[in-house]
This record gives structure tokens, sequence and C-alpha cells, in this order.
């Protein structure tokens, strides 16, 4: 799924602030137009970023392909899974929801990790810039002590930094930085 997503800022928007949910790269042309795949994959970040229990620790990606959107993605809580699907249902010319987000399951070692990793990452200095905003721009996966890294850094200094910070935290297996630089083509 690495190859999968491309991350979208929320600078459609705005233009300081990052969003880390995530559309399929063909959909990343289609949400500045007017056609009613463009206006649903418009409404579908629009919901997903309006959940309430959406945190750092989650990562949420759709798909719109017609009137079906696919979600992906990650989550601590199985409440943002239906939550999520459910407000996707709602959106109007959405006809079908396939719903492959990941419930992640229950773990205190996991929990001690992501405590630690975002203690590293937004403690540090460098770093902490991307803490702002009501969900951060940097979101930690923790996995049977698997970190995964997603989101959006301004540049590759603070993707190598966040990755550096990340493998430093006791009790990782292992890191993956899946970080995107703002303003470079996906590869």
């Amino acid at each position: 799924m690495r190859g999968l997503c491309l991350f979208l800022s929320l600078a459609l928007f705005t233009s300081t602030v990052f969003a880390q949910t995530t559309a399929l790269p063909q959909q990343r042309q289609k949400l500045g137009g007017t056609e009613p795949t463009q206006r649903i994959a418009r409404e579908v970040l629009h919901e997903l970023l309006m959940q309430t229990s959406y945190t750092v620790f989650d990562n949420l990606a759709f798909r719109v392909e017609g009137n079906t959107v696919y979600l992906y993605g990650q989550v601590v809580s199985l409440g943002l899974k239906s939550d999520a699907e459910s407000a996707v249902k709602h959106i109007e010319g959405v006809e079908k929801v396939v719903n492959n987000i990941e419930g992640l399951p229950p773990s205190s070692m996991d929990d001690r990790i992501r405590r630690a990793e975002y203690r590293a990452i937004y403690g540090f200095d460098g770093l902490s810039k991307y803490s702002w905003g009501t969900v951060p721009s940097i979101h930690i996966i923790v996995k049977g002590g698997h970190v995964t890294l997603v989101g959006v850094v301004d540049n590759p200094t603070d993707k190598q930094m966040a990755e550096m910070r990340a493998k430093g935290v006791s009790g990782v297996f292992s890191v993956d930085d899946q970080l995107r630089v703002a303003g470079e083509k996906q590869k």
C-alpha cells in the first residue's frame, strides 16, 4: 500500500496547515474540479478530517471510483473505522462504501511506543511545528512494535530527522518512513 496513497495537504483550503487524510494519486488531480467524482472526493476528505476521534496515531486514506468510495488506513479505535464509513455513506452521490480500514490490535506495548514516539518527534524543537493544528502533520502508526510514519513535512531534512527520532525510541523493532515532502512528486 506504500505506493498506493498520495498525501494531500490541506493547502487545498489553506496554505499552511497539512492534513493527513490521503487519496490515491488519480484523486489528487480531481479534487479541484466540479465533476461529481471530484465533488465526492472533496466531501470525503472533509468528512474524514472532521472525525473527532481522528488522532496522530491514526491514518485515513480513500479512493473514489464513480459512486464508490474505498476507505483505507489504520486506526487505533474501531469506533473511528465505523464513524468514517458512516460519515462517507451520507455524502450525496455515494452509492457504496468499501471499508478496508484496519483496526490496530490493542497492545500496552504499542501504546507505550506511541507515547514515546510522540514525545521523541514532537518534543524535538525542529519538529514541534508539525504538532500545530487540530490534527498533527506527522502520523505515528504502531503495530506490534513496528512504526510507520505517514504525513507531510516541509523539507527532506525534517523527513530525515523524524525518521531518526522515531528509530531512537526503545522497544521499536522497525521504522517505515512514508513521510512525503510537500511539493515533491510521489515515486
